[in-house]
């Protein structure tokens, strides 16, 4: 029987993408086992394997799809539990790891170091200083947004409002879009706050601030805030940083209009013209990896399903909470679809050029998303014996690998094999589908060989 000492051995002969896909594999088995405890469930039963695994998973890869209303099927232990798996899941398992060594003034090896670069999207500053200042953050992100969100639920629900607010504001910050409001209308999320905009902003604005990832808001602090408020001569904004600062904006703003257009005679016809200005930002806000509904998702058109499908594919930023091919991505493989089609050979974006590189990551990332989401959208047709149109389904399946969580009515009617297939999505969605095919690929890669151009005429 190997020791301690071998098995550390072994472990640290694990490469860095590996741990991190097992790592998250370890924390939804844990979630299962502690939610399939009666404990765990408001009528004191064991809760199902599949439901117990389906909500595990949703939780740790913060999307936000259940099965039964949070607050109506799970105990107060069960929404602890599923609040600890939504703050694990969303700065990720090896970013607290690490922080909390630094926290203890433990020393970083070169091993954890290279753990925590892949866990934060391969960023190659400070690793140690960035993981300090992720903590930081979501700890003041999440705080604010409370105490906040405790102006309007205290009032309403007396000291249960405190910790109303404490939830939501993990889940919003972290893109979960898990609520417990089941209390006042089962399955019915903030479409009771549809017309309040101290709930729906901050809400949206957590999203946001959890969604551009942590190195834009290292970025942004450090080279305009602070310099700023120290009256000191500001720096430009790196491109990474304005890359995605302008296309999150732009998908806010694009998102926004196309709600308030497509829906102002259907789920919002009955609301005044702020309330369907606030509904449709906070729908575009949710939409791109949070999950919270304030208007009635299964009633809308089939068109704004498939402009929520888009926002939901594309996603949020790189080292965030968030899901999705990201917002960079997006960004990568519209400059080399523009750049070909203006006669370029390589991608340009804002007068910058675009390594070959990073294409085919985007387009491999792309590509692997694309068939996750054909063969989760075939498995929910084909073993469902409820009728869900093809629309819904595809919506659900664009749900599961942005991990956003919306969805139109299709969840609660899963078959075992739909859940266990959307899990799976779940899964593949928060680790990324080229980090799960690394993870899973043989170690021993050939490199280095020369080999011989193959012409093709393609189009």
């Amino acid at each position: 029987m190997p020791n301690l000492s071998e098995t550390l051995k072994k472990l640290k002969e694990v490469e860095p993408v590996r741990l991190i896909v097992s790592s998250f594999f370890l924390i939804i088995v844990v979630g299962t086992i502690l939610l399939m405890l009666p404990i765990s469930s408001r009528g004191g039963k064991m809760t199902a394997l599949v439901d117990a695994l389906f909500t595990a998973t949703s939780a740790t890869c913060v999307t936000g799809l259940v099965v039964f209303d949070t607050w109506t099927h799970w105990s107060t232990f069960g929404h602890v539990v599923i609040l600890a798996l939504i703050q694990v899941g969303g700065l990720g398992f090896v970013t607290l790891a690490t922080g909390f060594n630094l926290l203890l003034r433990r020393k970083l090896g070169l091993r954890d170091l290279l753990l925590a670069r892949e866990s934060a999207s391969g960023n190659s500053m400070d690793v140690s200083y960035l993981i300090k200042m992720i903590l930081k953050f979501t700890v003041a992100c999440e705080a604010v947004g409370a105490v906040i969100l405790m102006f309007r639920f205290v009032p309403q629900f007396g000291a249960y409002g405190i910790w109303i607010s404490v939830f939501e504001s993990v889940s919003a910050y972290c893109n979960a879009g898990f609520d417990i409001l089941g209390f006042v209308e089962p399955d019915a999320s903030l479409m009771n706050y549809v017309d309040d905009p101290l709930v729906c902003l901050t809400i949206s604005f957590l999203i946001i601030l959890g969604g551009i990832g942590f190195v834009v808001v290292d970025d942004v602090l450090y080279s305009q805030i602070l310099p700023r408020i120290k009256k000191q001569k500001r720096r430009r904004l790196n491109f990474h940083s304005t890359t995605v600062l302008i296309s999150t904006g732009f998908l806010l703003v694009l998102g926004t209009i196309l709600y308030f257009c497509c829906e102002y005679d259907n789920t919002m016809k009955d609301m005044h013209f702020l309330t369907r200005l606030n509904a449709s930002f906070f729908q575009s806000a949710s939409a791109r990896t949070a999950g919270f509904a304030s208007i009635d998702i299964a009633a809308e058109h089939d068109f704004t399903k498939i402009i929520t499908i888009v926002l939901m594919f594309i996603g949020a930023s790189p080292a965030s909470t968030g899901g999705g091919i990201k917002t960079t991505t997006f960004v990568v493989l519209a400059a080399a679809v523009c750049s070909v089609m203006s006669g370029r050979t390589d991608a340009v974006f804002r007068r910058r050029r675009i390594e070959q590189a990073t294409v085919y990551r985007a387009l491999a990332i792309f590509t692997a998303a694309l068939l996750v989401l054909l063969i989760t959208t075939g498995v929910i047709l084909s073993t469902n014996s409820v009728p869900i149109s093809g629309v819904d389904a595809l919506f659900e399946a664009a749900s599961a690998f942005g991990t956003v969580g919306l969805t139109a009515g299709v969840t609660p009617v899963l078959s075992v094999p739909s859940k266990l297939i959307v899990s799976l999505t779940m899964f593949i969605g928060r680790v990324g589908p080229v980090s799960l095919a690394l993870a899973l690929s043989l170690r021993h890669r050939d490199v280095g060989a020369v080999l011989p151009e193959g012409k093709l005429i393609v189009g």
